[in-house]
């Protein structure tokens, strides 16, 4: 800068106000506002003295406001202290109306054991004894806690492997029923009668015919000789008044080609919410067992009892006592939820507060003792309060429930793998979807086996009966004698894919016109494993303008299957190999005209394109029609155990 530009920017500088002056100091006028320059200690120490107060006073109204609360959860001595509102009614409150109300489900748990005479042979010897059997009624878990935390990601290729034909037991043949009770065991023997054996005569000629004679009368007369004979062959059959389900009403009939659509709940806010249970013990037993199957895990079960130790009996929770559960997510994204508060309660009636305890998740992690909630009234069944956001998938809830029932990871895998071919287990469950399973009990000469599982989803039941064939073959079959597996799989690739473009007309990514989709999109990272939809040959097998690399498979009955935009294919297979169902074939790529790794999937019948994921399939195994009787006889004596009591010594009920 020179000389002339310095003494421009100093004309500048005065001209806007801005000129030489000494540095800061603390002379000033007594009694006079501070100049710029000068320095007053009375206004600086005036001016940190209301900042002080000012703060002071604002927290005192805040602990005001907050009952004397300064940590999420409080000592047990300070419950006494700040005493819920029990009168207002509140938004928690079951019955309170508010502009949005949260879906409440009751839920049912029930695992019961019955018992039954059954006959079976063994060692050539015809025996009948009591067989115990395991019952589970139950709601499907709406809420994923960490007890299904580490359950195997959906693998619908995997879920093949769990639907391959069982082999026989010796417990096979425990529903056939005997149809009454026996004590011990008894042994049945047969032989023929001697030729020449005449049984004795217990009922004398005279008695039989009075007998004969009392029946036919009988049969002739109704309700005493005033109403005159009737015709002993034809029976008095009701009038078409009779016959109708609701006296009195008008024409009625039967609806045709309507399907009842149930009423849906979609998510309405984005990650998982708070929801809250409210459940009984059923019967006296330790704490760590209830809380374990309500999504505890094993640490904050030990934290819970170590800060409930002088609070609760030694015994653990009597029956009757009511508890309630909010569950909360623990991140902004997470997986399950975890419980936030529990507090327990004395039955209704009972001597003493109702309340006994509470405990809350501290901000450090740990379970503390904490604020008894605002009251509400406990319903008479055991309910959920719903976050359609937290609603898991069809998969994780069957998960949720069989751990929760104490089921084995065999038998929850055998489970999902007979529904996963008419199901999408990556749909949300609905509320009030129930779930049937019936067991054999554990015994001496065997473990427990699977008798048959009833899914309702939306309203719709769907059941498996296993079923032992005279020819040894073991399976579960519907009760029209179809098994679960289908003729293809709908989503033949690792892990199942995430569907990124359905089948049927839409924008092309690449092009921007409306053409009509042959397929469906399922993206993968590249190198997930493709398996063959079913069993059949491959028919082509390279690469092919827009698909890439491409791969045909012609199955039996008219039906083909195509896969496109591989990365690479199997070595060792080509156009002519016979592959079969869950066969690797090839890897995710995205070769030809693609817009990112996935597979390109599409179903063939006669031809014709169809949406692979809606086709009505066949199945892959249908009943023989000469079993069909005893498969009946089956199916009878599984409903009827369904249906029986539960023995009056082992009733049980998960919590």
């Amino acid at each position: 800068m020179n000389a002339t530009q310095r003494r421009r920017h100093i004309a500048l500088l005065r001209a806007t106000g801005f000129e030489d002056s000494p540095a800061l100091t603390v002379q000033s006028t007594d009694g006079d506002i501070p100049q710029g320059r000068e320095l007053s200690f009375a206004w600086l120490s005036g001016t940190v003295m209301t900042g002080l107060t000012s703060v002071l006073l604002m927290g005192a109204a805040l602990y005001v406001s907050f009952q004397g609360q300064d940590t999420f959860s409080t000592a047990y001595a300070a419950l006494k202290l700040a005493s819920p509102r029990i009168e207002q009614p509140l938004a928690t409150d079951l019955t309170s109306k508010s502009s949005r109300m949260r879906p409440v489900a009751a839920t049912r748990s029930d695992l019961e054991i019955i018992e039954a005479a059954i006959r079976q042979t063994v060692d050539g010897r015809e025996i009948i004894r009591n067989q115990p059997f395991v019952r589970i009624q139950a709601t499907l878990a709406t809420t994923a806690t960490s007890l299904s935390g580490d359950v195997p990601a959906y693998d619908p290729v995997a879920i093949l492997n769990k639907t391959e034909p069982l082999s026989k037991t010796v417990l096979d043949v425990a529903t056939d029923v005997y149809g009454t009770d026996v004590d011990g065991e008894v042994a049945v023997s047969q032989a023929a009668l001697p030729a020449d054996f005449i049984p004795t005569r217990n009922v004398s000629d005279q008695g039989a015919a009075d007998f004969v004679r009392g029946v036919a009368q009988s049969a002739y007369l109704i309700d005493g000789e005033s109403q005159g004979p009737a015709l002993a062959y034809a029976a008095l059959a009701p009038n078409l008044r009779d016959l109708s389900a609701t006296p009195e009403s008008g024409p009625t009939g039967i609806a045709e080609n309507v399907t009842v659509v149930p009423k849906t709940l979609t998510a309405t806010e984005d990650g998982l919410g708070r929801t809250e249970r409210f459940l009984t013990v059923r019967e006296l037993g330790p704490l760590a067992d209830t809380l374990v199957r309500n999504g505890f895990t094993r640490t904050q079960v030990s934290m819970v009892e170590s800060t409930l130790a002088n609070l609760m009996p030694a015994g653990g929770l009597p029956e009757g006592i009511r508890l309630r559960i909010l569950y909360g997510p623990l991140t902004k994204a997470p997986e399950s939820l975890v419980p936030y508060r529990m507090s327990i309660y004395r039955p209704e009636g009972a001597p003493g507060d109702r309340h006994i305890a509470t405990v809350a998740l501290s901000d450090t992690g740990q379970y503390v003792v904490g604020l008894q909630p605002d009251w509400v009234e406990f319903p008479a069944e055991d309910v959920e309060q719903i976050n359609v956001g937290n609603l898991p998938s069809i998969y994780r809830s069957i998960w949720e429930t069989g751990r929760k029932h104490d089921l084995t990871d065999d038998t929850i895998e055998r489970i999902i793998g007979m529904f996963a071919y008419d199901i999408d287990m990556t749909k949300r469950i609905t509320a009030g979807d129930t779930i049937e399973i019936l067991e054999t009990g554990t015994t001496p000469e065997a473990a427990s086996e699977l008798l048959y599982v009833g899914l309702n989803l939306g309203g719709t039941m769907r059941q498996f009966y296993r079923f032992t064939a005279p020819d040894g073959s073991v399976d579960f079959f519907d009760p029209e004698g179809e098994t679960g597996k289908r003729f293809l799989n709908r989503r033949p690739l690792e892990g199942g894919g995430t569907l990124r473009s359905r089948f049927g007309y839409r924008i092309h990514p690449i092009f921007k016109t409306r053409r009509l989709h042959t397929g469906v999109d399922l993206a993968a990272p590249t190198g997930t494993p493709i398996y063959a939809g079913g069993d059949g040959t491959i028919t082509y097998y390279k690469w092919q303008s827009g698909y890439g690399n491409k791969i045909e498979i012609q199955h039996v009955n008219g039906y083909e299957t195509a896969y496109g935009h591989l990365s690479r294919f199997v070595d060792g297979i080509g156009i002519g190999t016979q592959v079969r169902q869950g066969q690797l074939i090839g890897y995710v790529g995205s070769t030809g005209q693609s817009t990112g790794p996935h597979l390109h999937y599409e179903i063939k019948i006669n031809g014709n394109l169809v949406d692979p994921l809606s086709v009505k399939l066949p199945k892959d195994n249908v009943l023989a029609p000469q079993y069909r009787a005893e498969f009946d006889r089956t199916i009878a004596q599984i409903n009827d155990l369904m249906a029986r009591e539960p023995a009056p010594v082992s009733v049980a009920q998960t919590n």
